[in-house]
């Protein structure tokens, strides 16, 4: 068989340059030969030789990995580039390759390719008799759907343009769950005010309240032709983006054809018409005038066109809006999925969308499985009520799944309403779930969840196999292990949702801080210490507050906790507070409240001390020059004249030893006094007098490997239970500061009954023993004993 060279070197190249770029992550150069690379590949002027194909590869792969050795590791998706991958990327060579072909043959390729593709496409999703548009952007398809349709409703709009609109003014009806912005880009592409455009309500009494409301629909149209309005096209959803709905699409197409409408019909649930089992609302959408299908999402196919499917039997009028092209390079866009469409085959693509359709099956199903779900059926909108979950279904052959953590309350609440016993509980509940899914999508990353904000039900989970399965690989397993960690958070939401009245009762009942109500926090809540300085003008104390927060966070951060202290939200709007992560059961939130603020009065404290320094320095300093110069004056008082001459006195020193009766001083810098240095020479050790109780900075008596803030167990001890942090503190003074082991403390007794061990160079002797030798004895021992940097014993007399 004879084989195109250049195609043949074209598939080679685009093997390797694939397999350059899926290794990037794997390179084993150095990270200082990438950095630099990395520095060198700044935009500056072209080479004059230019570069090889490896060389520009390689700039390439460390343009799109470069940065993951800056940012911190997260949760991001890449996408599986598969053998159906390479067969779409080789499409766009392909492209290129055959665009420079003579235009005879080029054009007889691009007609066999389109036409194929639209032929498969059609058979594959029951389109009979439909054409096929190739778009990169997914709305482009309806844009040229609206003008193909002004065209043939308004039969001089080619020639005369907007002039013509303005007899009858064109309406363009949507739901209100269309993806947001379409209605408007409509309009803009147009060149139609934005009154051209009727937003549809969706079901409030009956029916779902994702599908849109026929009997409004209905009425907006009377109301629109009584006005002289021209009802022009409506859209309606096989799969609305927030939640999976589909609308009643076989009343709709009743709807349209009563009033001469377009019915346009775009959605994931499209995807299920490719498979034997067909849900009827979906079947209806084979009657629909056009609909768009994003094949790139569904079958794992990168940089693939959407296709827009539709039909009309005029092509010059087709031609005018753009649904079809006299370029025969436009027509190329066809390419790549034609060569992706042959790859798979029909049972292939089949297999990639049931396998997507069974994912969210078994994830419903694993859902409901749960001892605590309880279903409703007071609602028509299929919301189903889990103890922790709630879970938003449509059809049974839905491939979209909605859940959403509740609170445990009482089945009044279960009927829809998410207000509850606090103030704001709607709010809190969107932040729980915002990080349920966080922590799903960094837990399980391959199932591909993500956030969704719904109107009614607020802040959900969403699990869409269709639009992620075939790029992350997701497999039955995901879904196990999803549902497994979804099990393992709900006890720790349970856990946060009740303590956070806890935390805020227990921050009120201390006067240094304050609680800081923020709905948006997903966690136990916020707090801030207040000094207890009036003194200072708001900027000062403003300052001040900043500084002192910012300190106990670092401390708080350090301690051995299971909590996550932070500053918030990025973008949140309180500053200069702490906030406190997610919650366990064995949370001891008194204490706490109880550590945070002591913490933040020993820091309050310890800045006071410091501020105070300079001006006990200064005094200290001068009180001591004070005290030196009348140290030196006794001095020469005491040792006379002639010792001072130089001579002399060396002379007089050497024959006379002179002692002098001057004590040294010592500064204490706490105190900001002077002291005696005449204790530390008689005892050998540095006293400082009686230690100041230290302000609490931890939480109580742990047992071992127990962490902070944890309440005990049931085979815990009752001794370490919960406590104040006064008694903590004071527990833990004793065991960095021991105390004498005698029963009782000595009491105070006159100075001329203490004796003490006089100041000598030598090894000092040991106090006198009592009438029976017994006590000089016991002291002598103790004081062999004891360790260095404890006071001597002191022995009384007199008795």
């Amino acid at each position: 068989m004879m084989v195109d060279p250049t195609l043949a070197e074209m598939g080679k190249n685009l093997n390797e340059a694939m397999k350059i770029l899926e290794d990037g992550r794997k390179a084993s150069e150095p990270d200082a030969d990438r950095r630099q690379f990395s520095r060198s590949s700044i935009p500056g002027p072209l080479q004059g030789d230019g570069q090889d194909v490896a060389s520009i590869l390689q700039l390439v792969q460390n343009l799109m990995h470069d940065d993951e050795e800056e940012d911190k590791p997260s949760h991001r998706r890449m996408q599986n580039v598969g053998e159906q991958g390479h067969m779409a990327l080789l499409g766009h060579s392909l492209a290129a390759y055959i665009s420079v072909l003579d235009r005879e043959r080029l054009r007889k390729l691009i007609t066999r390719i389109a036409s194929d593709t639209t032929l498969w496409l059609c058979r594959l999703f029951r389109y009979e008799s439909g054409s096929a548009y190739y778009h990169e952007d997914d709305r482009e398809g309806l844009l040229k759907v609206c003008r193909l349709v002004l065209n043939t409703r308004y039969e001089d709009y080619s020639t005369e343009g907007y002039t013509v609109l303005n007899s009858r003014q064109p309406v363009i009806y949507q739901s209100a769950t269309c993806r947001p912005g379409l209605g408007q880009h409509l309009c803009s592409q147009l060149g139609l005010p934005l009154s051209s455009l009727c937003t549809v309500p969706c079901n409030t009494m009956f029916g779902s309240q994702h599908q849109m409301d026929i009997a409004l629909l209905d009425k907006l149209i009377r109301e629109d032709v009584e006005t002289g309005k021209l009802p022009l096209l409506l859209i309606a959803n096989a799969g609305t983006p927030g939640a999976g709905h589909t609308d009643k699409l076989g009343r709709l197409k009743e709807l349209c054809e009563q009033y001469g409408m377009w019915l346009h019909i775009e959605g994931v649930n499209l995807a299920t018409l490719a498979l034997w089992e067909v849900s009827s609302p979906v079947t209806a959408a084979t009657r629909s005038d056009s609909m768009t299908l994003t094949l790139g999402p569904w079958l794992g196919l990168p940089a693939v066109p959407a296709v827009t499917l539709y039909r009309h039997e005029d092509p010059a009028l087709s031609l005018a809006a753009g649904l079809t092209s006299s370029q025969p390079v436009e027509k190329l866009r066809a390419l790549p999925l034609w060569l992706s469409l042959q790859y798979l085959g029909h049972d292939g693509i089949v297999e990639k969308i049931r396998h997507a359709v069974e994912l969210s099956q078994q994830l419903l199903e694993k859902l409901k499985t749960l001892a605590s779900i309880k279903t409703s059926d007071e609602l028509d909108s299929e919301i189903s009520f889990v103890d922790a979950l709630t879970m938003v279904e449509d059809e049974l052959n839905s491939p979209v799944v909605v859940f959403r953590f509740s609170q445990e309350t009482s089945a009044e609440s279960s009927g829809g309403s998410v207000e509850g016993y606090f103030a704001g509980e709607r709010e809190v509940l969107d932040s729980l779930n915002r990080w349920l899914c966080e922590r799903l999508a960094q837990l399980v990353p391959s199932s591909g969840v993500d956030i969704v904000e719904l109107e009614d039900e607020g802040t959900c989970v969403r699990f869409t196999p269709l639009m992620t399965a075939a790029a992350l690989g997701t497999q039955r397993c995901d879904v196990d292990l999803l549902v497994e960690r979804l099990i393992e958070l709900i006890p720790v939401l349970n856990c946060t949702l009740r303590l956070r009245l806890d935390f805020r009762e227990e921050v009120y009942r201390h006067s240094a801080l304050s609680y800081i109500e923020d709905l948006n926090w997903p966690g136990l809540g916020a707090v801030r210490y207040e000094p207890r300085i009036e003194e200072l003008n708001d900027s000062k104390r403003k300052l001040e507050v900043e500084k002192i927060n910012s300190e106990l966070l670092v401390k708080l951060q350090e301690l051995d906790a299971d909590l996550i202290f932070s500053t918030g939200l990025e973008f949140g709007p309180e500053k200069d507070c702490i906030f406190i992560g997610m919650a366990t059961e064995d949370l001891d939130v008194a204490e706490l409240v109880d550590t945070i603020a002591a913490l933040g009065r020993d820091i309050e404290e310890n800045g006071r001390l410091l501020e105070n320094m300079t001006e006990v320095v200064r005094k200290g300093i001068q009180e001591a020059e004070l005290q030196l110069q009348k140290d030196n004056q006794d001095k020469l008082m005491e040792e006379g004249v002639l010792r001072q001459i130089p001579l002399v006195g060396s002379v007089l020193n050497w024959f006379s030893p002179f002692q002098s009766t001057v004590k040294g001083r010592t500064f204490n810098l706490a105190a900001g006094s002077l002291d005696s240095t005449e204790p530390t020479y008689s005892m050998k050790a540095q006293t400082g007098g009686l230690a100041s109780p230290e302000t609490p900075t931890s939480s109580a008596k742990r047992l071992p490997g127990q962490r902070l803030f944890r309440r005990d167990g049931a085979g815990g001890s009752d001794s370490h239970s919960e406590t104040s942090s006064v008694g903590q503190a004071e527990d833990l003074s004793r065991e960095r500061f021991p105390q004498p082991t005698t029963p009782t403390p000595p009491s105070p007794v006159p100075d001329e009954a203490v004796s003490v061990v006089p100041e000598s160079p030598e090894t000092p002797q040991r106090p006198p023993t009592q009438e029976n030798g017994e006590v000089g004895t016991q002291e002598g021992e103790e004081e062999e004993r004891e360790p260095v940097g404890q006071e001597a014993p002191v022995e009384e007399t007199g008795r």
